[in-house]
């Protein structure tokens, strides 16, 4: 069943269109994602849902009821920001219990619902602090329970993640994800940064200027971007772009980039002479010493796990994501095989998936 349904949302600022027919629907208990560069809308179509933000144009559902103009107090949804916003003079489990008890909802079920939260985030020690005694994790955790006591239909998330260090941002990753395990409760997720959606969301709907690119799992997305825009702003590290033409004849179907020939799945259906731009994702080359298809070794990355081979290869620069170790000088010819079935075909007047 569809618990968050946007029909054909449109949104301005004066003379400026932010976005305009943005539809799609969450089906209930998913975890999606909203993802794209700053000022796509996905921060203003998050506060729409919210109530921060008026509609301009279109509808949005909860579980088939119309909410444009419901207040925000009554759309049964918690909101976790990027500040953590919270109350300095107030110790934990009271930061926790804030809005239930501005609701006046009795003591013992406050008491109960601050517990069970604190409980779910691994806060249980820390509910007599105040909140400058917690690290940057922690504190957000707070902000999460005082979301999580409300028992919301749905959560929203924006870029909660944005103003920790990288392996704080990885654990809370972990934590909001099971928390959604755990819960099963809707979620829309805001963030730029896609190794936080590929981690953590059931579907990614990715923005750009206010439309919707594409909309999918993680996987569907990564294998089949539909265009240019998607296929780059999805992977790390991020997909290698060259110019090709393709050629079909003698009974082969091949891709010319630079001075190099790459051979294409059978299936592909592309014409003779088609322009394209060719995608190849760094994890899908690999070091081939009897390939005949070589690239000129730029310069190597050690990350301690894998090594980052930049190329010089068919008049563009290449980048190979390895676990070898290797030892070669600037220059060094290295051979490369590039199966054919990893090679995504896009129209290069256009920028959209070909094959």
């Amino acid at each position: 069943m569809s618990a968050v349904e946007y029909e054909r949302i449109g949104k301005s600022y004066g003379n400026v269109r932010i976005m305009e027919e943005v539809s799609f629907r969450i089906e209930e208990g998913r975890f999606v994602v909203l993802l794209g560069p700053s000022g796509c809308g996905k921060t203003t179509l998050l506060r729409m849902t919210a109530g921060l933000e008026k509609i301009g144009a279109g509808e949005i559902r909860f579980w088939d009821q119309r909410i444009n103009e419901v207040h925000p107090r009554d759309r049964d949804i918690a909101m976790v920001f990027q500040s953590y916003a919270l109350y300095p003079q107030m110790k934990v489990y009271d930061n926790i219990a804030f809005g239930l008890q501005v609701r006046k909802q009795p003591k013992a079920l406050i008491d109960e619902r601050v517990k069970e939260a604190a409980d779910i985030l691994d806060l249980s020690p820390y509910l007599d602090r105040y909140p400058k005694a917690l690290s940057g994790g922690q504190r957000q955790r707070v902000a999460m329970g005082r979301a999580l006591v409300r028992h919301p239909r749905v959560f929203l998330f924006d870029e909660p993640l944005s103003n920790l260090d990288a392996k704080l941002r990885a654990q809370m990753r972990y934590e909001i994800r099971r928390i959604h395990d755990r819960l099963d409760t809707t979620t829309v997720y805001v963030t730029h940064d896609q190794i936080e959606a590929m981690t953590m969301a059931d579907d990614i709907v990715v923005m750009r200027g206010g439309n919707i690119e594409q909309m999918g799992t993680p996987d569907d997305i990564y294998d089949r971007p539909v265009n240019t825009f998607v296929a780059d702003f999805i992977g790390s590290p991020a997909i290698n772009f060259l110019d090709g033409t393709v050629h079909r004849g003698g009974g082969s179907l091949t891709v010319r980039v630079g001075d190099q020939s790459l051979p294409l799945a059978d299936d592909v259906d592309v014409a003779d002479g088609h322009e394209v731009t060719v995608g190849i994702r760094p994890l899908d080359m690999e070091l081939d010493p009897d390939s005949p298809v070589k690239g000129s070794l730029e310069a190597i990355e050690n990350t301690g796990a894998d090594r980052h081979v930049h190329l010089r290869f068919a008049g563009g620069q290449v980048r190979l994501v390895t676990r070898e170790r290797i030892a070669a000088e600037r220059g060094t010819a290295l051979g490369l095989r590039i199966p054919p079935g990893v090679l995504h075909l896009f129209d290069r007047a256009g920028g959209q998936r070909l094959d």
